[in-house]
């Protein structure tokens, strides 16, 4: 199996380093390391440039999911793992992801939770309740007994390409908010989405933190409730705190 590991970034150059770091770290190597470079006004595809074994390519028209799928579309692999540009990769994260692809073939896309490098207690805290909670229960409630849906993180996922190509690939008329339920009901409906604790990844808190905590919430709950029941999102709000 050929892993393609692809970073999607919009002025990201003080976070990508990590990020790339990261990946190229792995006990399990990617087969390929891709960044998107979204429209950047600052030295993100200078940075991106200057680290060996990266590829670069442009997507000049912002919108995370249109980055997304100029990844998809410059990548080669038989599976496409994606990471924030803020986000750092434990060390045996492909070869967890790859290890469950390879057993379970119905699976066609894994996701784990994240943990927080820069958050105080009360947002950690916060985040370990709903990733052990709300989270599982709409996960097998969605996936497995409704059938409408699953959950899936975002910044922190790995899709086949067939399965990708099957769902007619990444929806574009999204811009931000939505997309990562968009993409979770769109793929449960061609096989399973894995929710796998050993599959984390560490990532910054600046979204919570720019848009505050209460706000953070209702905005996902909305938004969720919109994707699984109404098929579409609903009065998204775009923010401009990168991805």
């Amino acid at each position: 199996m050929r892993i393609s590991a692809i970073v999607c970034a919009y002025n990201e150059e003080k976070t990508l380093p990590a990020a790339l770091h990261s990946l190229l770290a792995q006990t399990r190597p990617p087969d390929e390391v891709i960044v998107v470079n979204n429209a950047s006004t600052d030295l993100t595809r200078a940075v991106a440039m200057r680290i060996p074994d990266v590829q670069v390519v442009d997507a000049p028209e912002k919108g995370l999911v249109k980055a997304r799928a100029r990844g998809a579309e410059a990548s080669t692999g038989d599976a496409l793992l994606y990471i924030d540009a803020d986000c750092r990769a434990p060390l045996r994260l492909i070869e967890h992801v790859e290890r469950r692809l390879n057993r379970a073939p119905h699976v066609v896309a894994v996701t784990g939770p994240y943990k927080f490098y820069d958050w105080d207690w009360v947002g950690v805290f916060g985040a370990r309740v709903y990733d052990y909670t709300l989270a599982p229960l709409a996960h097998v409630g969605f996936q497995r007994l409704l059938k409408i849906g699953a959950v899936l993180y975002g910044g922190n996922f790995t899709v086949r390409r067939s399965a990708l190509d099957a769902i007619g690939g990444f929806d574009t008329s999204i811009e931000f908010h939505g997309e990562d339920t968009n993409l979770g009901r769109r793929l449960a409906s061609v096989g399973s989405v894995e929710l796998n604790y050993g599959c984390y990844v560490w990532t910054s808190a600046r979204r919570y933190k720019a848009l505050g905590r209460g706000k953070s919430f209702r905005l996902y709950v909305r938004n969720f409730w919109s994707e699984i029941v109404h098929h579409k999102p609903k009065d998204l709000v775009h923010d401009d705190v990168r991805y």
